[in-house]
């Protein structure tokens, strides 16, 4: 039987991550990927959304894990 994720668990572990030398953070620190954001957009051409469906996942965040994909070795298998 599992045991239900306490109120501090998420924070916790966040902090953990952190002290191990969380990826996302250097990045934030070190890059500004908001800049590739117009590139993304040309190169992407996501549909305007006016068919309905659900929305695409932010062309930024998909870039960060294309990067660190390729930063650690990771396919998407």
């Amino acid at each position: 039987m599992m045991k239900q994720a306490g109120f501090f668990d998420v924070e916790e572990r966040l902090a953990r991550l952190s002290g191990l030398g969380d990826q996302l953070e250097a990045f934030s620190r070190t890059v500004d990927f908001e800049v590739f954001r117009p590139d993304l957009g040309q190169a992407l051409a996501y549909s305007d959304g006016s068919k309905g469906g659900r929305p695409p996942f932010d062309l930024v965040l998909m870039f960060k894990i294309l990067v660190i994909q390729t930063l650690n070795n990771l396919s998407d298998e």
